[in-house]
């Protein structure tokens, strides 16, 4: 599926191929303290199959527990993350932050990873109330 997107000022945009398949929401305490958020939503992408069209990337490298190296590449100018990658030469794997994406409403999350870090409240959201507009 060929999908396209941007940060939220549009300094950053891309276009990109992704397996509507390989869509996930990550549960990991990386992916919650640098989206501020309980989860992220993830597509993935491979390195040939992704092309930024505007503007340069920051990028910021993460050391896990395990001592492997992450990219995470935002906007330098509001931030947003745009996607998360190995370090070295190999062949990458880019996990495009689903937000980002234009149509990220024909995304369906197919699994979650990292579970063991989810917060114990995000099964449960369809029993808060709702507003339409806040």
């Amino acid at each position: 599926m060929q999908i396209d997107g941007g940060c939220h000022c549009g300094h950053i945009t891309y276009r990109a191929d992704i397996d509507p398949e390989r869509v996930v929401i990550c549960h990991c305490t990386d992916c919650q303290a640098l989206s501020g958020s309980a989860y992220r939503f993830v597509a993935f992408t491979r390195e040939d199959a992704l092309e930024i069209l505007t503007g340069e990337l920051k990028i910021y490298v993460k050391v896990a527990d395990s001592g492997r190296e992450r990219a995470q590449a935002f906007c330098p100018e509001c931030g947003s993350a745009i996607y998360a990658t190995s370090t070295g030469e190999d062949s990458k794997v880019y996990g495009l932050r689903a937000g980002t994406i234009v149509q990220r409403a024909e995304l369906v999350p197919r699994r979650q990873i990292w579970h063991r870090s989810a917060l114990n409240w995000v099964e449960d959201l369809r029993a808060l109330p709702r507003t339409a507009e806040q």
